[in-house]
């Protein structure tokens, strides 16, 4: 059998669509149909070469739904016909300090679909199985695929926080991160705080759920925070390092930057109030398989789903073109016609 793939020959070649066959899978592995598979920027690192372990030609994509097609031997938890999805976690190595800690999506040799795996720019996509998300059949694939990247990693990022409600929480950025970002926190129950650029944002975030607003080009970030009683978690869902570092002295008492967003330089941090208050700067991963279904599941009783434009598999290099240019409101999926 053959069916589409959209790869990319080598490092910084362009998307090219091809057919080929499609492989069984082997012992343990699922194989999906793809119905939708969302563009990451992430999906940059194999296309533009930025990771130096990925091998060529290879199919970007992590944002994948679908309905599971064939099943390896030793499969018992998953059958033909059931909806699915996967996402950056992609199965882990076992052996590594992280995977026998338990801690799997910190694996220092993560299997990562679109990167060490051929991904879901295709009609088809085999995985290990216990990187296969159960996906609720109330949630569109087009909205779901999203979900499994930008959701479970804004989703999993506040949860394993150290905010509980009412806490302040900001999300700084309303991008294609921020904006799940603030429905999240909202429905978590914080005081959500939106920290954008420009005034045309502030009815957005409102109607988002941020019961707070701040353009970061008319006042002080930080200063703004403080005024608020200082955040429980800032969530940096951008890319500007110049950006985080102006809000880090929002920070409150055992105030906690989360980083998201992965800037191109360096953030600048004041020590004494990191000192004194008790205050950190951590980073977030993403999540693994189970983590992504609490995402769905999360998502699918209060509600909070990606803005999203879809292109048709066969257009994947301008759907991509379109996520790089920083237009796209927010989220931009590819749609396999299944």
């Amino acid at each position: 059998m053959r069916a589409r793939y959209v790869q990319v020959e080598k490092a910084g070649a362009p998307l090219e669509l091809v057919m080929r066959e499609v492989p069984d899978p082997k012992a343990g592995e699922v194989r999906v149909r793809v119905e939708a598979c969302g563009v990451c920027h992430s999906d940059s690192g194999t296309i533009a070469g930025l990771f130096p372990f990925v091998s060529y030609p290879r199919v970007p994509g992590h944002e994948i739904v679908g309905r599971v097609d064939s099943v390896g031997e030793n499969v018992p938890q998953w059958r033909p016909g059931q909806r699915v999805g996967i996402g950056w976690y992609g199965g882990h190595c076992r052996r590594c300090e992280p995977c026998r800690r338990g801690d799997l999506v910190a694996c220092q040799n993560l299997l990562i679909p679109g990167v060490i795996y051929d991904g879901g720019y295709a009609d088809y996509v085999v995985a290990p199985a216990e990187a296969i998300v159960a996906v609720p059949d109330s949630l569109k694939s087009v909205e779901a695929a999203p979900l499994l990247c930008a959701g479970i990693t804004t989703f999993n990022a506040l949860r394993n926080s150290g905010a509980k409600p009412p806490d302040t929480v900001a999300i700084l950025g309303m991008g294609g991160l921020g904006h799940l970002g603030v429905q999240f926190a909202s429905k978590m129950g914080f005081n959500t705080v939106a920290v954008a650029r420009g005034a045309d944002k502030e009815k957005f975030a409102h109607d988002l759920g941020a019961r707070h607003y701040i353009d970061s080009t008319a006042a002080d970030v930080a200063g703004a925070l403080q005024k608020l009683g200082g955040a429980r978690v800032i969530l940096a869902t951008v890319t500007d390092a110049d950006a985080m570092s102006a809000a880090l002295g929002g920070l409150g008492y055992r105030g906690e930057f989360l980083i998201i967003g992965v800037p191109g330089k360096p953030i600048q941090a004041a020590v004494p109030g990191l000192i004194m208050q008790r205050q950190s700067i951590r980073g977030w991963p993403s999540g693994t398989s189970i983590d992504s279904e609490d995402t769905l599941k999360f998502s699918e009783i209060t509600g909070v789903l990606p803005l999203i434009e879809t292109y048709p598999l066969d257009r994947a290099a301008e759907a991509y073109d379109r996520m790089l240019s920083g237009k796209a409101r927010f989220r931009v999926v590819l749609e396999t016609g299944a």
